[in-house]
């Protein structure tokens, strides 16, 4: 089953999301496995076109997928490029006006999201997991990361690995969260894993063709971080495939079994 919902969030902007429930959430708590979207989609990309649901059901786990940022409350300039604002909430609690009011994207997929389905759907807190694509991925590991005891599983398909190194991260860190670089490091993957605690293996897939991965994506820097802090990191890069849903598509039952061994107890 599957629902669209509006949240509303007291004193900012409503915020939607899409649940995929299986069939074993009738009868009892299941898991619960968070999907991060990337730059420009909505709260229904990954539900229309990842085909994520068939083995979610089969395994029994509840599907979650918020928007990437707000949408009623407009600010200005939210819309005068496709990598900032609108679409962009890079999945970070902006600091900086006007940004700082609406754009909390970091502790509404952290916190109050997970509270709202829990009292709304049959999960289990102790079982969840999180997972991304691109601007989602560098959210999902950025969640996981500082949160090893909420999340019990964490992957990524071409995640922006280390925003702070990359004309993405830089664009949007700089206007959410000020000039202050030291501050982005909550934010960045790759700087988080080479202070973090070793946790679960991570898994991530990556396109070879993908046109963003040199310039934007650069996920040598997080394996590398990885290797030096001893965290277990499996980067398979993939010949041939590009940045886009078919990529994700492909590979998504090899994501969902990863979260399900880790979840599904």
């Amino acid at each position: 089953m599957s629902y669209h919902v509006h949240d509303s969030v007291e004193n900012r902007s409503p915020m939607r999301f899409s649940v995929f429930a299986p069939p074993q959430a009738q009868a009892g708590p299941v898991p619960v496995l968070y999907y991060l979207a990337g730059l420009t989609c909505t709260e229904e990309t990954f539900m229309i076109k990842a085909g994520a649901q068939r083995l979610a059901a089969e395994l029994g786990i509840l599907l979650v997928a918020p928007d990437t940022s707000p949408r009623t409350a407009r600010l200005p300039g939210d819309d005068e490029s496709w990598d900032f604002g609108l679409g962009a909430g890079f999945y970070v609690d902006a600091t900086e006006a006007p940004w700082s009011r609406h754009y909390r994207m970091y502790s509404y997929v952290t916190s109050e999201l997970p509270a709202l389905v829990a009292r709304q759907f049959a999960v289990r807190a102790d079982a969840q997991g999180i997972f991304g694509h691109s601007m989602g991925g560098h959210g999902a590991l950025v969640a996981a990361l500082r949160n090893p005891g909420q999340y019990r599983s964490v992957s990524a398909f071409a995640p922006i690995a280390a925003p702070m190194q990359c004309p993405w991260g830089e664009k949007a860190f700089s206007r959410y969260l000020g000039g202050a670089r030291a501050d982005w490091a909550a934010y960045d993957a790759t700087a988080l894993v080479a202070k973090a605690a070793p946790r679960d293996s991570i898994l991530i897939d990556q396109g070879t063709a993908d046109k963003f991965l040199d310039e934007q994506l650069k996920p040598a820097l997080l394996v590398e971080a990885a290797r030096r802090s001893g965290q277990a990191l499996e980067l398979r890069m993939q010949p041939g495939y590009d940045h886009g849903y078919y990529f994700i598509s492909t590979f998504i039952d090899d994501h969902l079994r990863f979260h399900a061994e880790r979840l599904v107890r």
